[in-house]
């Protein structure tokens, strides 16, 4: 049992890392790129001056593939990162305990 506390409380103190490391999602060769956390919590957007005279259409679909971009690279982390503290679990056990 000290064991399962000691593993919630370690997959708790992670999850805690998580909301301050930050990923930039990119789209059009970087002309829109957004920086959120491994929490999904969108930090800053920045569209190259350049695309602001262009189509909206456009744009709309290059800020919507950098969120996208974005939210690929968080959950890759977030992955690595809780992978390493749930590597040896059963299959399909559920967490918190």
């Amino acid at each position: 049992m000290k064991q399962a506390q000691a593993m919630q409380d370690n997959l708790k103190k992670a999850q805690e890392e998580l909301a301050n490391i930050e990923v930039e999602g990119q789209s059009g060769s970087g002309l829109v790129k957004v920086l959120m956390t491994c929490k999904h919590e969108v930090r800053r957007i920045n569209i190259d001056p350049g695309l602001l005279a262009d189509d909206k259409d456009m744009l709309e679909d290059l800020v919507a593939a950098a969120f996208n971009d974005g939210l690929r690279k968080a959950e890759e982390v977030s992955q690595q990162k809780m992978g390493k503290l749930t590597a040896g679990l059963p299959p399909g056990m559920k967490l918190p305990f």
